[in-house]
């Protein structure tokens, strides 16, 4: 509707000196009152005037002829059938406040054709004021809206059928705007939060519904995918209206407009909960596998799956949860030590210490005190008092390894902490109490040993109360391509390079080889190959394994005997390989993969003159 002020002035008309002088005033007043309703007649829309009080003054000809009535009958439309009968109350009230307030008028209703057929209409009022600001006509346009109303109710109608539909699906379905707030939640998430389409929209509505432990992440997860603006899940606890936390699995989709921009986001979210118990429980059956040694991956480092290993597995399993003393027998780099870690995790003492003690590491001198600590001045050296490692280990584990090594007179001072659970610190005369669990390890013959009397057979016995016997990696070697694989992704993690082929080859290789050195050996020659390789496929020098064409000592008297005389042997090679030294790097200790002093006690053991070696 045009501002009242732009419609034709009559009296700026009739002191027009052009027409003034041309036609008489009569005569300047009736075309300008035709010129005024041509114009009001070719306006596309039913025009009328009111005066201030908001009596009807003209109607244009649309109108008259839209009602099929005269200027007289409409004159008094607020009591005709004019307006639709439904509406007519807000229609008088609308009026009525804006003829006593002054404000324009907006409104829309429904008035009746000639025929009886109601349709739409949008009704605009402006006043027309007098110098003073006093109100002198009420111009009123109305216009058609039929069309309109049908799109807008055909709109409203499928969009209530989507929402029926929505409402139908028995998953939570949220809309959201732009910035991720909520807009609009189906019946199956109102209903299973218990909450209002109000509570989503407040600000606090996620950590209300979302579990304590899911909201931070959740939130940032959201923040990243809001911002990148593309299709993005998550899993996340909401919570039940009877306060039980399950599990859904959220898919978040973009609707965007013509030009690609974001106008709503579309949440829905499946319930997962007997999904993520599932994956509970598999992974609580997998653990009781574990427990019971029927998987591949086998307490921590301990990896295979040949009938040999399950037997020592299947032992561990059996002794772990007792406090009985285990004495672990193998060759040396077997893995005994790992064997030791098993029992102790595996029994009442995990959350204890596990003291480790290498007897053969540890000068004869100083053995005693080590375990067993001393008091100032016990010794020329002895500063202070100092606690050894059975006092370390109270309520744990300790693990002797190499207890073959034992001198004799530190023997008998174990023999007394077996049997009484006592023992006194080198130089003191106070009586200890003790609450330990013995595990010992060795790889020497002790049955010879004991025959010999190099190895007290009291102690023997009681060391030997479940004895668990490593198998040698050649008498497993199903278990090697495992434990290939295992050592190449371990090593690879922590270069940081990425090894995803083996060479068939090296398999082959590597379950041919004796491996005199056992799990150790084969775990350095990963290390290496590990470190040289450039691709991802993984391979071993054949020339480092070069020693399984060596010839091997003929067995020949006791075991005690043909296991020194091998060991002897070995000892002698790698001194020879590295001319005579014994230490650092390229040392007879670092290849033969023991500890340097465990080196030296061997060499003097086995009366090896290290210094003809060449």
């Amino acid at each position: 509707m045009a501002d009242a002020k732009a419609l034709p002035n009559l009296q700026a008309l009739s002191r027009s000196p052009s027409l003034a002088q041309t036609l008489p005033s009569k005569a300047v007043l009736q075309q300008s009152e035709e010129c005024f309703r041509l114009i009001v007649d070719s306006i596309p829309g039913f025009v009328c005037t009111l005066n201030a009080a908001g009596e009807v003054e003209l109607l244009n000809r649309q109108l008259l002829e839209y009602f099929g009535k005269t200027a007289e009958e409409l004159k008094n439309w607020s009591t005709s059938d004019a307006v639709h009968p439904d509406d007519l109350p807000r229609v008088m009230d609308a009026w009525r406040h804006s003829v006593e307030t002054g404000q324009p008028y907006v409104l829309e209703f429904r008035q009746r054709r000639a025929d009886g057929v109601y349709r739409w209409f949008q009704s605009r009022a402006l006043p027309a004021r007098d110098t003073e600001g006093r109100i002198t006509t009420w111009y009123m346009l109305l216009t058609d809206i039929e069309d309109r109303k049908r799109a807008e109710e055909k709109l409203r109608q499928d969009e209530w059928e989507l929402r029926q539909i929505v409402d139908t699906i028995a998953q939570l379905v949220v809309f959201l705007s732009p910035d991720g707030d909520a807009l609009y939640a189906n019946r199956f998430t109102l209903e299973y939060t218990g909450l209002s389409i109000e509570d989503l929209k407040a600000n606090d509505f996620r950590a209300r519904v979302f579990h304590p432990d899911d909201v931070e992440r959740v939130r940032e997860e959201r923040r990243k995918g809001l911002l990148r603006g593309i299709p993005f899940e998550n899993e996340q606890r909401a919570r039940r209206h009877d306060g039980q936390y399950r599990w859904f699995f959220i898919r978040y989709n973009a609707l965007r407009d013509e030009q690609g921009r974001t106008i709503r986001w579309y949440a829905s979210g499946i319930d997962i909960e007997d999904r993520k118990q599932a994956e509970e429980r598999t992974r609580q059956e997998n653990f009781a596998l574990r427990e019971q040694i029927d998987q591949v991956f086998m307490l921590e480092e301990i990896v295979g799956s040949s009938p040999a290993l399950k037997t020592v597995l299947s032992s561990i399993v059996k002794v772990a949860p007792t406090d009985s003393t285990v004495l672990i027998t193998g060759e040396t780099g077997t893995g005994k030590e790992l064997i030791a870690r098993a029992l102790h995790k595996g029994s009442q003492r995990a959350g204890q210490p596990f003291i480790t003690v290498n007897c053969a590491s540890i000068p004869s001198s100083l053995i005693a005190s080590e375990l067993f600590g001393h008091e100032k001045g016990a010794f020329t050296g002895a500063l202070q008092r100092r606690q050894g490692r059975f006092e370390l280990a109270h309520s744990g584990t300790i693990f002797l390894d190499e207890i073959g090594e034992l001198p004799h007179e530190t023997q008998t001072a174990l023999l007394r902490v077996l049997q009484e659970r006592q023992f006194e610190r080198v130089g003191g005369n106070h009586v200890l109490s003790t609450d330990v669990r013995v595990i010992a390890a060795t790889n020497r013959d002790l049955t010879a040993a004991v025959a010999s009397g190099a190895f007290r057979a009291d102690l023997f016995y009681r060391l030997n109360v479940f004895p668990v016997h490593v198998p040698p990696l050649r008498n497993r070697k199903e278990d090697i391509p495992m434990l290939v694989e295992y050592f190449v992704k371990r090593f690879a993690e922590k270069v940081g390079k990425k090894i995803s082929k083996i060479d068939k080859n090296t398999l082959k290789l590597c379950q041919s080889y004796p491996w005199p050195g056992n799990v150790r050996e084969l775990q350095n020659i990963i290390e290496r190959s590990v470190v040289l390789c450039t691709g991802d496929t993984f391979w071993i020098d054949e020339a480092w394994l070069s020693s399984q064409n060596a010839p091997r000592p003929e067995l020949s008297g006791s075991l005690t005997q043909n296991l020194q005389n091998y060991e002897k042997e070995l000892i002698e090679a790698a001194l020879a390989e590295s001319s005579g030294k014994v230490g650092g790097p390229s040392g007879a200790a670092a290849k033969l993969g023991i500890p340097r002093s465990t080196l030296d006690l061997k060499i003097k053991h086995l009366n090896i003159k290290k210094n003809t070696i060449h």
